[in-house]
Order: structure tokens, then sequence, then C-alpha cells
């Protein structure tokens, strides 16, 4: 990745900040973006303490796809190229969907769904033109495997892997030169659970301490060096983390009888 131009969406923190500090390792120059300018000031901190390469920084809320259009502008107008993508912003929310309302669903999809779509089409173009392009959409476990209260995260993430395959399908068939990876990462120590909403009368809090506590067992740092590592073997999909084996197992074998499961687990921990 050595002098490579790398972008990534959600760089304020957990996967997306890993991702920014391993690629710099690796000496990719950056361009970095998240709606939590904090956070993301702290992400090109980090990199900087750690290394000397150029780095681009930007708040953006990946649901404004005139937000995204002008951002991707500015990149390339700064860099010149852009050699690989990550599509990584994303959120969460938890309720039935009976409890949920319908604002709080299509925010979900807004950020996780549409923020995918919005940084594959407005960068894709660049993606083309370098001559050597690369396109991660971050997906997640839930996308092969669903869980209660979390509807509209599920449908989100599953959406993200059939746009990414079709993707795929497409830069494969028209020649392209542009690989399109598509990750499904597992239990991940992040703050995506903690920072998630919740339907009127639900503590989003008890689900991010039972995820936190019996789930995210793999390291944000972890995730982003096996993503980059499949970026690297040009993978078309990526599992991280054992668990996201497991579970991919598990749905495969039974992908009817697994839901069983998964509420009588979820009941257990009284999240349902």
């Amino acid at each position: 990745m050595d002098g490579k131009v790398v972008v990534v969406t959600g760089a304020g923190s957990g996967i997306g900040r890993e991702l920014a500090r391993e690629a710099a390792r690796r000496g990719a120059r950056l361009a970095l973006s998240d709606v939590d300018v904090d956070g993301l000031a702290e992400t090109v901190r980090l990199v900087g303490a750690e290394t000397s390469v150029e780095v681009h920084s930007d708040r953006l809320d990946v649901a404004e796809q005139a937000a995204v259009a002008e951002y991707a502008g500015r990149v390339v107008e700064q860099f010149g190229v852009v050699n690989l993508v990550v599509n990584n912003a994303g959120i969460a929310f938890t309720g039935s969907v009976a409890q949920s309302g319908y604002k709080d669903m299509a925010r979900v999809m807004d950020v996780d769904y549409w923020g995918v779509v919005h940084g594959t089409k407005e960068f894709l173009p660049h993606l083309i033109a370098s001559g050597d392009g690369h396109l991660v959409n971050i997906s997640s476990i839930f996308a092969i495997l669903s869980v209660p209260t979390q509807n509209a995260y599920n449908a989100a993430k599953a959406a993200v892997q059939q746009f990414t395959e079709s993707l795929r399908m497409e830069m494969l068939a028209g020649g392209h030169p542009v690989d399109v990876t598509c990750v499904h990462p597992g239990g991940i120590r992040t703050a995506v659970a903690r920072s998630a909403g919740a339907a009127e009368g639900l503590d989003s809090a008890t689900f991010a301490t039972i995820f936190d506590a019996k789930f995210a067992r793999t390291e944000a740092s972890t995730a982003a060096r096996v993503i980059l590592e499949g970026v690297e073997r040009r993978r078309a999909r990526v599992l991280v983390g054992p668990d996201a084996y497991v579970l991919d197992a598990l749905v495969r074998l039974f992908p009817a009888g697994y839901q069983k499961g998964t509420v009588a687990v979820s009941r257990h921990f009284g999240v349902v």
C-alpha cells in the first residue's frame, strides 16, 4: 500500500480508526471522514504520532449523497487518484419491529446501506480510473445470521452484502480494474453497540453490555489487519473473528433451525 490513497469512512473510532492506523503503517496516504469530529481528530493525531503519511480529514455524513459527492471531489483534487475505498461508517438501533419507529429504521438504512451506495457510486469512477482500484464494503455477520431487536441493522447489512456482490460481478463482467470485497465482522470490540439508539421504553445499554461482555471477542486492530490482508489477497469475501466463521457455518448447516437457538440465547440474556 506504499503511496496508495486509501479512503476510510467512519474513521473516528473502532474498525475505521484502526484501518486508518494500519494502512498508514503500510505507507498509505489517507482520506478520513466521520460525523464525530472529535473522534476523527483523535484518529488523525494517532496516525500523525505513529507515521508521517499525508492525511486529509473531513466531517462527513455518508447518508447525504450530495455531501459524499462533494467530498469525493475534494479527495481527488488533493491526491489526484483514489486506490482503495473502505465504506465503513455505520450505526445500530435496538428495538423490535413493532416497537421501532419508521424514522429510526430509516436512519439505519440511510447510514448503513445508502451510505455504502453513496460512497460506492461517487468513488467508483475514480477507482476505475486508477487502473488498479479496490472497493471494500463493511457488512456484518448479522447479514448472515439475524438476531431479534436488530431488524433494521440486519436488513441494512444484508442489503450491503447483496449490493457488494452484485457490483463485484459487474466489475468482472465489464473487465474493469476494480476488485470488490465484502467484509463480515463478527463480535468486534467497538463502540457501535454502546452508541446505538433504542426504541421508546428500551435501554440499548442492556444489549450493548451483553454484546461487549459475551460476543465482542476480537479487537478492532485485529479486524483491521484481517481486512487489509484480505484486500492484499484480493478476496471477494472476508470473515472477521472466529465467531464469524462459526456462525457462518451454523447458518449454512441449519438455515432455519438456527433461529430457534438464537431466540433461546436472546431470552437467556434478556434481550427479548
